[in-house]
Parts: C-alpha cells; structure tokens; sequence
C-alpha cells in the first residue's frame, strides 16, 4: 500500500522541541520532493519546508521557521524529519507531508498526503 504516515506530534511547551518523522511505504521516498505543510483551525494551510529529491537535495524553509527547524532525510528508513526547536504557540496546528513539486517560493502539493499530526505548543 502506497502511503505516507506522520508520528512524533504532541504537546510542548514554549520553547520546546519535536521530531516529526514521515515513513512511506510502497514507494522511494528520496525519489520526491517532500513538503511539510501545516494547518491551524480558522488559518490557511502554509508550508513550512520541502526537501528537494535526492538527485537535487535542495532545502527550503518558510521565513517563520529559518533557523528554528531541521528538514532531513534517513534513506535507511525511508523517511523525511522535521526537527522542530524553539517552538513558538503559532507554530500549533496540524503538520502534514506530502509529495510535493518545490520551489524556494512555493510547495506544489502533487501526490499523497498523510493524515497528519498534532502539534499544541502552550504553557
């Protein structure tokens, strides 16, 4: 079964670090772009950061998560990581990967999508 499934969500508080990871199965997942994506209840859907695929490995970060998030790849585990540091109570929402076509502007999402993540970042 082709899939991308999320883990590694949870609660933090300020300050605070998560470890999102994305596992695919059926499928390479260093052949794609990967996008993390996030949603907030009453906000738009953002992109947070794509790593190109491993023939590229180009990174891209939103401005909002330079130098606070990690996007990486571990081929052994077929997965894409988001470090997430020093998180902030806007960084709550809904973390999803995705296949994704990626530019440094913009995260075209083009294939699957896990189901997602909570991330609630409160004191």
């Amino acid at each position: 079964q082709v899939q991308l499934v999320e883990s590694g969500g949870g609660s933090v508080q300020p300050g605070g670090s998560l470890r999102l990871s994305c596992a695919a199965s059926g499928f390479n997942l260093d052949n794609y772009d990967v996008a993390w994506i996030r949603q907030a209840p009453g906000k738009e859907r953002e992109g947070v950061s794509c790593i190109k695929s491993g023939g590229d490995g180009k990174i891209y970060y939103a401005d909002f998560v330079k130098g606070r998030f990690t996007i990486s790849r571990d081929n052994a585990k077929n997965t894409v990581n988001l470090q997430m540091n020093r998180l902030k109570p806007e960084d709550a929402a809904v973390y999803y990967c995705a296949e994704a076509d990626c530019t440094e502007s913009a995260y075209s999402l083009i294939g699957i999508r896990g189901q997602g993540t909570q991330v609630t970042v409160s004191s």
